[in-house]
Protein backbone atom coordinates (compact mmCIF):
# COMPACT_ATOMS: atom_id res chain seq x y z
CA UNK A 1 0.00 0.00 0.00
CA UNK A 2 2.64 1.94 1.09
CA UNK A 3 4.85 1.58 -2.00
CA UNK A 4 1.86 2.57 -4.07
CA UNK A 5 1.27 5.48 -2.33
CA UNK A 6 4.73 6.33 -3.24
CA UNK A 7 4.54 5.52 -7.01
CA UNK A 8 1.36 7.41 -7.42
CA UNK A 9 2.69 10.62 -5.56
CA UNK A 10 5.60 10.17 -7.48
CA UNK A 11 3.61 10.00 -10.43
CA UNK A 12 1.78 12.83 -9.42
CA UNK A 13 5.33 15.17 -8.92
CA UNK A 14 6.23 14.41 -12.21
CA UNK A 15 2.99 15.38 -13.98
CA UNK A 16 2.83 18.58 -11.42
CA UNK A 17 6.44 19.16 -12.76
CA UNK A 18 6.06 18.48 -16.56
CA UNK A 19 2.48 21.04 -15.86
CA UNK A 20 4.91 23.71 -14.45
CA UNK A 21 7.33 23.54 -17.56
CA UNK A 22 4.72 23.79 -19.82
CA UNK A 23 3.31 26.57 -17.64
CA UNK A 24 6.75 28.28 -17.42
CA UNK A 25 7.61 27.78 -21.01
CA UNK A 26 3.76 29.37 -21.99
CA UNK A 27 4.42 32.22 -19.71
CA UNK A 28 7.64 33.08 -21.33
CA UNK A 29 6.33 32.91 -24.46
CA UNK A 30 3.99 35.29 -23.48
CA UNK A 31 6.28 37.66 -21.93
CA UNK A 32 8.56 37.71 -25.47
CA UNK A 33 8.12 40.73 -27.19
CA UNK A 34 7.86 40.44 -30.91
CA UNK A 35 7.94 43.27 -33.72
CA UNK A 36 4.40 43.11 -33.47
CA UNK A 37 1.75 46.11 -32.27
CA UNK A 38 -1.41 46.69 -31.64
CA UNK A 39 -3.04 49.73 -31.99
CA UNK A 40 -6.45 50.61 -30.88
CA UNK A 41 -8.82 53.72 -31.20
CA UNK A 42 -11.75 53.59 -29.61
CA UNK A 43 -14.02 51.96 -32.73
CA UNK A 44 -11.34 49.77 -33.94
CA UNK A 45 -8.37 47.71 -34.46
CA UNK A 46 -4.62 48.05 -36.42
CA UNK A 47 -2.23 45.00 -35.87
CA UNK A 48 1.45 47.21 -37.47
CA UNK A 49 4.55 44.36 -38.07
CA UNK A 50 7.91 45.91 -38.84
CA UNK A 51 9.20 44.30 -41.73
CA UNK A 52 12.87 43.39 -42.87
CA UNK A 53 12.32 42.78 -46.73
CA UNK A 54 15.32 39.82 -47.00
CA UNK A 55 15.19 36.77 -44.95
CA UNK A 56 16.38 33.12 -44.69
CA UNK A 57 14.04 30.36 -44.72
CA UNK A 58 15.22 29.13 -41.45
CA UNK A 59 12.78 32.30 -39.64
CA UNK A 60 10.24 30.71 -40.52
CA UNK A 61 7.80 29.72 -38.79
CA UNK A 62 7.17 32.77 -37.24
CA UNK A 63 5.93 33.73 -33.93
CA UNK A 64 2.11 32.38 -33.33
CA UNK A 65 1.24 35.92 -31.92
CA UNK A 66 2.18 37.12 -35.08
CA UNK A 67 0.46 34.81 -37.19
CA UNK A 68 -2.42 34.96 -35.29
CA UNK A 69 -3.12 38.86 -35.93
CA UNK A 70 -2.99 38.44 -39.16
CA UNK A 71 -5.33 35.29 -39.37
CA UNK A 72 -7.99 37.79 -37.04
CA UNK A 73 -7.65 40.92 -40.00
CA UNK A 74 -9.52 41.42 -42.43
CA UNK A 75 -7.01 43.81 -44.46
CA UNK A 76 -3.38 43.35 -45.34
CA UNK A 77 -1.63 46.90 -45.91
CA UNK A 78 1.89 46.48 -47.52
CA UNK A 79 3.74 49.69 -48.54
CA UNK A 80 3.71 47.70 -51.77
CA UNK A 81 2.41 45.32 -53.48
CA UNK A 82 5.07 42.83 -54.45
CA UNK A 83 2.77 40.72 -56.43
CA UNK A 84 1.90 43.58 -58.50
CA UNK A 85 5.77 44.14 -59.44
CA UNK A 86 4.63 43.39 -63.12
CA UNK A 87 2.37 46.09 -63.62
CA UNK A 88 5.63 48.62 -62.87
CA UNK A 89 6.15 50.98 -65.67
CA UNK A 90 9.35 49.97 -67.40
CA UNK A 91 9.84 53.03 -69.44
CA UNK A 92 8.90 55.09 -66.06
CA UNK A 93 11.91 53.18 -64.54
CA UNK A 94 14.12 53.86 -67.15
CA UNK A 95 13.59 57.70 -67.80
CA UNK A 96 14.31 57.66 -64.03
CA UNK A 97 16.95 55.42 -63.20
CA UNK A 98 19.22 55.38 -66.08
CA UNK A 99 21.24 58.32 -67.75
CA UNK A 100 20.85 58.02 -71.69
CA UNK A 101 22.94 56.72 -73.93
CA UNK A 102 25.43 59.13 -74.08
CA UNK A 103 26.16 59.77 -70.42
CA UNK A 104 27.79 56.97 -67.72
CA UNK A 105 27.80 57.25 -63.97
CA UNK A 106 31.21 57.78 -64.15
CA UNK A 107 30.67 61.57 -64.67
CA UNK A 108 28.14 61.82 -62.77
CA UNK A 109 30.15 61.05 -59.58
CA UNK A 110 33.35 62.05 -57.79
CA UNK A 111 36.67 59.70 -58.87
CA UNK A 112 36.56 58.57 -55.30
CA UNK A 113 32.88 56.65 -55.21
CA UNK A 114 33.70 55.99 -58.31
CA UNK A 115 36.83 53.52 -57.56
CA UNK A 116 35.14 52.20 -54.74
CA UNK A 117 32.29 51.11 -56.54
CA UNK A 118 34.51 49.26 -58.88
CA UNK A 119 35.91 47.47 -56.51
CA UNK A 120 32.43 46.33 -55.02
CA UNK A 121 31.39 45.38 -58.75
CA UNK A 122 34.33 43.28 -58.77
CA UNK A 123 33.65 41.33 -55.48
CA UNK A 124 30.44 41.04 -56.83
CA UNK A 125 31.97 39.56 -60.20
CA UNK A 126 29.97 42.22 -62.28
CA UNK A 127 31.48 44.51 -65.08
CA UNK A 128 31.47 47.66 -64.63
CA UNK A 129 30.33 48.23 -68.30
CA UNK A 130 26.77 46.45 -66.85
CA UNK A 131 25.58 48.95 -64.47
CA UNK A 132 27.34 51.79 -66.17
CA UNK A 133 24.40 53.92 -67.38
CA UNK A 134 22.49 53.27 -64.09
CA UNK A 135 22.03 56.39 -61.37
CA UNK A 136 23.45 55.93 -58.24
CA UNK A 137 19.56 55.61 -56.52
CA UNK A 138 19.25 52.34 -58.48
CA UNK A 139 23.01 51.39 -58.83
CA UNK A 140 22.97 51.65 -54.73
CA UNK A 141 19.43 49.49 -54.42
CA UNK A 142 21.00 46.88 -57.12
CA UNK A 143 24.03 46.47 -55.31
CA UNK A 144 22.51 46.24 -51.65
CA UNK A 145 20.21 43.18 -53.24
CA UNK A 146 22.94 41.36 -54.96
CA UNK A 147 24.69 41.67 -51.36
CA UNK A 148 21.76 40.15 -48.93
CA UNK A 149 21.37 37.55 -51.42
CA UNK A 150 25.49 36.75 -51.62
CA UNK A 151 24.51 36.38 -47.89
CA UNK A 152 21.84 34.01 -48.60
CA UNK A 153 18.82 36.54 -47.62
CA UNK A 154 16.32 35.88 -50.35
CA UNK A 155 13.31 38.42 -51.03
CA UNK A 156 11.26 35.57 -51.79
CA UNK A 157 11.58 34.65 -47.27
CA UNK A 158 10.97 38.37 -46.76
CA UNK A 159 7.90 39.12 -44.24
CA UNK A 160 5.64 41.17 -46.99
CA UNK A 161 5.89 37.99 -49.05
CA UNK A 162 5.16 35.98 -46.63
CA UNK A 163 1.81 37.22 -45.65
CA UNK A 164 1.56 38.41 -49.20
CA UNK A 165 1.48 34.47 -50.29
CA UNK A 166 -0.81 33.50 -47.76
CA UNK A 167 -3.47 36.16 -48.42
CA UNK A 168 -6.71 34.80 -50.26
CA UNK A 169 -9.35 36.39 -52.01
CA UNK A 170 -11.35 36.86 -48.44
CA UNK A 171 -8.79 39.31 -47.53
CA UNK A 172 -8.14 42.65 -49.05
CA UNK A 173 -5.11 43.90 -50.03
CA UNK A 174 -4.01 47.42 -49.88
CA UNK A 175 -0.96 49.04 -50.20
CA UNK A 176 0.47 52.00 -47.93
CA UNK A 177 2.59 53.25 -51.07
CA UNK A 178 3.25 52.01 -54.42
CA UNK A 179 6.40 51.56 -56.38
CA UNK A 180 5.53 54.44 -58.76
CA UNK A 181 5.62 56.23 -55.62
CA UNK A 182 8.77 54.48 -54.50
CA UNK A 183 10.91 55.33 -58.05
CA UNK A 184 9.52 58.87 -57.96
CA UNK A 185 10.97 59.64 -54.70
CA UNK A 186 14.78 58.27 -55.27
CA UNK A 187 14.65 59.74 -58.51
CA UNK A 188 13.59 63.37 -57.16
CA UNK A 189 16.83 63.25 -55.14
CA UNK A 190 19.70 65.70 -56.45
CA UNK A 191 22.83 64.62 -57.66
CA UNK A 192 24.31 65.45 -54.37
CA UNK A 193 22.46 63.15 -52.34
CA UNK A 194 22.10 60.47 -54.96
CA UNK A 195 25.66 59.67 -54.84
CA UNK A 196 25.79 59.92 -51.00
CA UNK A 197 23.17 57.47 -50.99
CA UNK A 198 25.45 55.14 -53.29
CA UNK A 199 28.63 56.02 -51.39
CA UNK A 200 27.42 55.02 -47.81
CA UNK A 201 25.69 51.85 -49.39
CA UNK A 202 29.43 50.75 -50.99
CA UNK A 203 30.49 51.88 -47.00
CA UNK A 204 27.70 49.83 -45.37
CA UNK A 205 28.51 46.94 -47.81
CA UNK A 206 31.54 45.45 -45.86
CA UNK A 207 29.61 45.26 -42.54
CA UNK A 208 26.66 44.24 -44.09
CA UNK A 209 27.01 40.42 -42.63
CA UNK A 210 27.73 41.55 -39.04
CA UNK A 211 24.89 44.47 -39.07
CA UNK A 212 22.33 41.68 -40.90
CA UNK A 213 22.67 39.64 -38.60
CA UNK A 214 22.40 41.88 -35.18
CA UNK A 215 19.15 42.93 -37.18
CA UNK A 216 17.41 39.65 -37.19
CA UNK A 217 18.30 39.52 -33.93
CA UNK A 218 17.14 42.74 -32.92
CA UNK A 219 13.84 41.78 -34.71
CA UNK A 220 13.47 38.50 -33.51
CA UNK A 221 13.49 39.54 -29.85
CA UNK A 222 11.16 42.98 -30.57
CA UNK A 223 13.97 45.02 -29.51
CA UNK A 224 13.34 48.41 -30.84
CA UNK A 225 16.36 50.08 -29.59
CA UNK A 226 19.12 47.63 -31.39
CA UNK A 227 17.05 47.91 -35.05
CA UNK A 228 17.39 51.96 -33.90
CA UNK A 229 20.92 51.80 -33.77
CA UNK A 230 21.59 49.65 -36.98
CA UNK A 231 19.25 52.41 -38.77
CA UNK A 232 20.24 55.29 -37.51
CA UNK A 233 24.13 54.18 -37.48
CA UNK A 234 25.24 56.22 -40.41
CA UNK A 235 23.10 59.50 -40.20
CA UNK A 236 24.53 59.53 -36.63
CA UNK A 237 28.19 59.22 -37.73
CA UNK A 238 27.85 61.93 -40.69
CA UNK A 239 24.79 64.39 -40.49
CA UNK A 240 25.11 65.28 -44.19
CA UNK A 241 22.91 62.34 -44.61
CA UNK A 242 20.14 64.15 -42.84
CA UNK A 243 18.27 65.02 -45.83
CA UNK A 244 17.81 62.03 -47.25
CA UNK A 245 17.05 59.97 -44.10
CA UNK A 246 14.64 62.69 -44.16
CA UNK A 247 13.20 61.87 -47.28
CA UNK A 248 13.57 57.93 -47.10
CA UNK A 249 12.40 56.98 -43.11
CA UNK A 250 10.91 59.80 -41.14
CA UNK A 251 8.34 61.85 -43.72
CA UNK A 252 7.50 58.43 -45.00
CA UNK A 253 7.11 56.99 -41.54
CA UNK A 254 4.74 60.28 -40.85
CA UNK A 255 2.82 59.74 -44.20
CA UNK A 256 1.95 55.83 -42.86
CA UNK A 257 1.33 57.52 -39.45
CA UNK A 258 -1.19 59.35 -40.95
CA UNK A 259 -2.97 56.42 -43.39
CA UNK A 260 -2.94 54.00 -40.04
CA UNK A 261 -5.16 56.90 -38.44
CA UNK A 262 -7.52 56.59 -41.51
CA UNK A 263 -7.62 52.81 -41.38
CA UNK A 264 -8.45 52.97 -37.17
CA UNK A 265 -11.63 54.91 -38.10
CA UNK A 266 -13.48 52.40 -40.01
CA UNK A 267 -14.51 49.09 -38.88
CA UNK A 268 -12.36 46.80 -40.53
CA UNK A 269 -9.59 45.06 -38.55
CA UNK A 270 -5.97 46.08 -40.03
CA UNK A 271 -2.90 43.53 -40.72
CA UNK A 272 -0.14 46.35 -41.33
CA UNK A 273 3.31 45.58 -42.55
CA UNK A 274 5.90 48.76 -42.69
CA UNK A 275 9.89 48.57 -42.69
CA UNK A 276 10.92 48.14 -39.38
CA UNK A 277 13.26 50.88 -39.51
CA UNK A 278 9.49 52.88 -39.75
CA UNK A 279 8.16 51.87 -36.28
CA UNK A 280 11.44 52.71 -33.98
CA UNK A 281 12.85 56.04 -32.77
CA UNK A 282 11.21 59.56 -31.65
CA UNK A 283 9.69 60.03 -35.41
CA UNK A 284 8.88 56.56 -35.66
CA UNK A 285 5.25 55.53 -36.31
CA UNK A 286 4.42 54.33 -33.23
CA UNK A 287 5.63 57.11 -30.94
CA UNK A 288 3.38 59.27 -33.51
CA UNK A 289 0.48 56.94 -32.67
CA UNK A 290 1.17 57.32 -29.30
CA UNK A 291 1.51 60.54 -29.55
CA UNK A 292 -2.12 60.73 -31.32
CA UNK A 293 -3.72 59.27 -27.91
CA UNK A 294 -4.16 55.76 -29.56
CA UNK A 295 -3.19 52.96 -27.61
CA UNK A 296 -0.33 50.96 -28.20
CA UNK A 297 1.12 47.95 -27.32
CA UNK A 298 4.09 46.04 -28.27
CA UNK A 299 2.72 42.06 -28.40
Amino acid sequence: MRKRAIRSLSIFSILLLLGLTVLAQEAVSQAKKTFLWKVQSKTNTVYVLGSIHYLKKEMYPLDEKIEKAFDQSDVLVVEANINDIGKVDLQKLVGNGFYPENETLEKHVSKETFELLKKELGNLGVPPEAVSRQKPWLLALSLASLEFMKLGFDPNYGIDRHFLSKTTAMKKILELESFAYQINLFSQFSEKDQELFLLYTLRDIKVLEQELDKLVQAWTSGDTKGIEAIITRSVSEDKELSPIYEKLIYERSRNMASKIEDYLKTKETYFVIVGAGHLVGSQGIIELLKGKGYLVEQL
